[in-house]
């Protein structure tokens, strides 16, 4: 009777994927696994079906890029520099064609691209933004992943957290927690850079801070807000977060109905902190309709460093990241153009731009 990578797998107690990346040695497994997956193949005498390898390691000239909103400024521009990396090619031939997906924030949606990218047999997916939290998700999210790169597929995260190990593991997983490592992550600093902007206000003098935050299952969402909930914490004021934060979406709309609600609930509110630049916007508006300037009467900071925030009157205090350049680095990633960090996984650091929309407080 024929051997199957399945009875190799069996018999080794790992998964099919971690046989086919030992046999290939396309990803880094841990040493222990290669022994157990070796010692499995020579007691079952299991012969590698050439053609079929060849069959299986055939990938198209099509890379997915996924993003929430491309009309968004911070993922046009993520997925702008990821595809000029993509079409520009790899040491192993020219360039490919990156397929910006929308999924407009729909986990289903993510999930529904994702199998359609599988099905093309993708050279490479990335992922971009905040991650949908819930464990469900979490590992529906997971296993697809998995099954691409089992497939030889390059995934790379851009702008959300690394997925937790123990999703790697367990009956119902593709993936071994050895195999984590096929996945690439470029993690942005939220909570390092959301600390430092509510410091630069307690700095200044601002006790009656308020937040507007986006949807509370978004892994970003969480990050950041856990960063000023830190940093108020600190300053002896975690008994307002609550009262003061109010959560949305990340529009322009839902900036200028938060801080007209946070204004509601403490009319000598001092500084609004928005969750990032478009909210920011429509933070600045509700304030000029209720005859408040900025800074002299609230003080106003956003998040990303989008480019209408230097031009903004008056220019917005935000906590910068780099995303055309986290943008290509996730194209020459998923192009193998660079080499993966240690581990797979690099933090990228947020960096505070302090402009003019922020000062101290009328009464400091």
């Amino acid at each position: 009777m024929t051997v199957t990578l399945a009875d190799v797998a069996a018999r080794a107690g790992v998964s099919a994927a971690t046989v086919s990346r030992v046999l290939n040695g396309n990803y880094p497994v841990a040493g222990t696994t290669r022994e157990r997956v070796m010692r499995a193949v020579n007691d079952l005498e299991y012969v590698v079906n050439g053609h079929a390898r060849a069959l299986a390691a055939a990938t198209s000239d099509l890379v997915g890029v996924l993003v929430n909103d491309v009309a968004d400024p911070f993922f046009g521009i993520l997925a702008s520099a990821a595809q000029t990396e993509i079409g520009r090619g790899s040491e192993h031939g020219g360039g490919k064609l990156a397929v910006v997906c929308n999924t407009g924030g729909s986990p289903e949606a993510e999930l529904n691209y994702l199998t359609l990218l599988q099905r093309q047999r993708a050279a490479g997916v990335i992922l971009t933004g905040g991650a949908v939290e819930g464990t469900e998700h979490t590992h529906a999210v997971a296993d697809k992943l998995a099954r691409l790169a089992a497939d030889g597929t390059k995934v790379v995260l851009c702008g959300r957290p690394p997925l937790p190990p123990d999703e790697f593991s367990g009956e119902e997983s593709a993936l071994e927690n050895d195999d984590a490592a096929a996945v690439t992550t470029l993690a942005f600093d939220n909570r390092g850079g959301a600390r430092r902007l509510t410091e630069h206000l307690l700095t200044l003098g601002h006790r009656r801070i308020g937040y507007v935050t986006g949807p509370a299952n978004r892994t970003t969402t969480r990050d950041r807000l856990d960063g000023h909930r830190s940093a108020l914490a600190d300053g002896g004021l975690a008994v307002t977060a609550d009262r003061l934060t109010v959560h949305g979406d990340y529009s322009r709309a839902s900036g200028y109905d938060a801080t007209l609600e946070l204004l509601r609930r403490d009319p000598d509110l001092t500084a609004v902190v928005a969750a990032n630049d478009t909210i920011a916007l429509g933070a600045c508006a509700a304030l000029r309709e209720r005859g408040m300037r900025i800074p002299q009467d609230v003080s106003v900071a956003g998040f990303d460093d989008l480019p209408f925030s230097i031009d903004a009157t008056p220019a917005l205090t935000t906590v910068r990241l780099p995303l055309h350049e986290a943008g290509a680095r996730a194209g020459r990633l998923v192009m193998g153009l660079e080499s993966p960090p240690p581990g797979g996984v690099a933090t990228v650091r947020a960096e505070l731009m302090a402009r003019a929309s922020t000062a101290p407080p009328a009464f400091a």
